[in-house]
């Protein structure tokens, strides 16, 4: 069986590191990958898996001969680039929230709604969900199909690697700034990080609600259900990497927390942690380089019918971002709606 021909774009960042790695890890079944990237980064070297990449150019690259092409660098390029890669017969899997709201453009969480993927070929194009809604469907899926789901209160600690490279630099240089007693600048966020909470993700928008909360609200009615109602406060905290999210959820059936317990604990993604003792929980330090989207605090809401509170854990740059990608590749493979444009010889 001849391999695929797999382009990573926007290589040398968080998640695009992150993509490789997991390539790598999961045995994915390519025969050659690339490193893609913008002019400024042509030459930089990333690694993939014991093996060394050059950066290439974009711009001068042909997608005649790629299969899959995982795209992450910002909505902007993915605006102008995903239509001619698509184009190209090229599959586009897209990690920005440019063509999330297409309804042309499958929105996918492979534990959540895999079958979307078969839509694809209207565009060439699949979109990945934005980091904090990701980890929220794997754990509201198994509810949803057995209580059905009528409203999620979502506050979420968001790290603040879900804001690119230079944000993580920010966090670690402020925090060195108070301790060596100097003043911390601010640049890429909107007030100090360190030592302090950002109650502001992405814009603002007419509503006062911050586009972060609204893609929180649309998108899990996209993949999930387009009945749920969904309101979210999306906080970002001085955290490198994992989000975190408090989620509240009122049921239209009744669920108590045990069998909400069993259902996350034999579902697809999620590890269960929750043991009502000291330690007895997942936080974001512990979820870094894993997989699973962890739950922990399972209680019953006693304030509405049939309500359930939890908290939910995931490394946004993996579940969030690279590894959801790279799942929704296996998925166009196992589905068999894609075979390699190269013949073996």
């Amino acid at each position: 069986m001849m391999g695929y021909k797999v382009a990573v774009v926007g290589a040398t960042g968080n998640v695009g590191r992150e993509m490789f790695e997991i390539l790598a890890e999961r045995g994915f079944p390519a025969d050659e990958v690339v490193a893609l990237a913008s002019r400024r980064s042509v030459g930089v070297e990333v690694s993939y898996g014991n093996r060394t990449l050059k950066v290439k150019a974009l711009e001068h690259y042909d997608f005649a001969d790629t299969d899959i092409c995982l795209m992450s660098a910002g909505s902007a390029v993915s605006k102008e680039w995903s239509p001619k890669i698509a184009a190209q017969g090229c599959v586009v899997i897209d990690n920005s929230s440019c063509w999330r709201y297409d309804p042309d453009v499958p929105l996918v969480v492979p534990e959540v709604n895999a079958a979307a993927v078969d839509d694809f070929k209207k565009k060439n194009i699949i979109a990945n969900p934005n980091c904090s809604t990701a980890q929220l469907v794997v754990a509201l899926k198994p509810l949803h199909e057995r209580a059905t789901i009528k409203r999620v209160v979502v506050a979420t600690y968001q790290s603040v690697s879900g804001a690119g490279k230079e944000a993580m630099d920010e966090l670690f240089s402020q925090t060195r700034a108070i301790f060596s007693a100097e003043t911390p600048e601010a640049q890429k966020f909107t007030k100090r990080i360190a030592f302090n909470v950002i109650p502001h993700i992405d814009v603002f928008m007419e509503d006062g609600f911050t586009k972060e909360e609204w893609k929180m609200t649309t998108e899990t009615r996209k993949i999930l259900d387009p009945k749920i109602d969904l309101v979210a406060t999306c906080v970002r905290v001085p955290v490198f990497i994992g989000h975190s999210e408090a989620v509240h959820v009122e049921f239209e059936k009744p669920i108590t927390a045990d069998e909400a317990h069993d259902l996350l604990r034999n579902a697809p993604g999620i590890l269960v942690v929750d043991r009502r003792e000291n330690g007895g929980y997942i936080t974001p330090y512990e979820s870094v380089g894993e997989d699973a989207t962890y739950i922990s605090r399972i209680r019953e809401d006693k304030t509405v019918p049939h309500g359930l509170a939890f908290w939910c854990v995931s490394d946004n740059l993996r579940k969030g971002a690279a590894l959801n990608a790279i799942q929704i590749a296996e998925c166009l493979l196992n589905r068999k709606l894609l075979a390699p444009k190269r013949k073996a010889a």
